[in-house]
């Protein structure tokens, strides 16, 4: 059964006609070319597909299209621009964050609402909340690293008198 949803991704509307069983992730990937969020596991383990839901991480595979519909989705395409990085895809870029890559966009969609809800995470808050995340290449210490840089380049940022934030 078909059922319409209007959605927004990554700041576009969006209207379509979906089968009331598609997973937020096929119709990212199948309807929109939204390739960033990656089907790793289907049983929402790995936390390849991550995105944001009206500003919250999601698993993009355990979240019906139907239940995004009149909601506001940012995928990793929708972060920085490759002339503009996030803060945290520039760290992941620096402190070599990543091998294969495959689990880099839902890491980073992670990493990003991880330093939104807490600024200043000590190492093993970091270690704990990447739980919901495998990477098979690395043994996250770099990953760690990366998300620690991160919140650093963001405080540095936000701080008083810097001329990021006085623009």
């Amino acid at each position: 059964m078909k059922v319409p949803i209007e959605i927004q991704v990554n700041g576009k509307s969006y209207k379509d006609e979906v089968d009331t069983r598609t997973l937020l992730v096929d119709f990212l990937r199948d309807h929109l070319r939204l390739t960033g969020p990656h089907v790793g596991c289907d049983t929402s383990q790995c936390g390849a597909c991550t995105v944001h839901m009206d500003g919250i991480s999601v698993k993009s595979c355990s979240v019906l299209a139907v239940h995004a519909s009149g909601r506001e989705v940012l995928t990793i395409e929708g972060v920085g621009t490759p002339e503009n990085l996030h803060p945290v895809q520039a760290a992941f870029h620096q402190h070599h964050g990543l091998q294969c890559g495959y689990c880099t966009p839902g890491m980073v969609m992670s990493a990003i609402y991880l330093l939104k809800t807490n600024p200043n995470p000590t190492e093993a808050e970091v270690r704990h909340w990447l739980e919901g995340n495998i990477c098979r290449c690395t043994g996250y210490h770099n990953i760690v690293q990366s998300i620690l840089a991160a919140a650093k380049m963001m405080q540095d940022q936000a701080a008083p008198g810097n001329a990021a934030t006085a623009a």
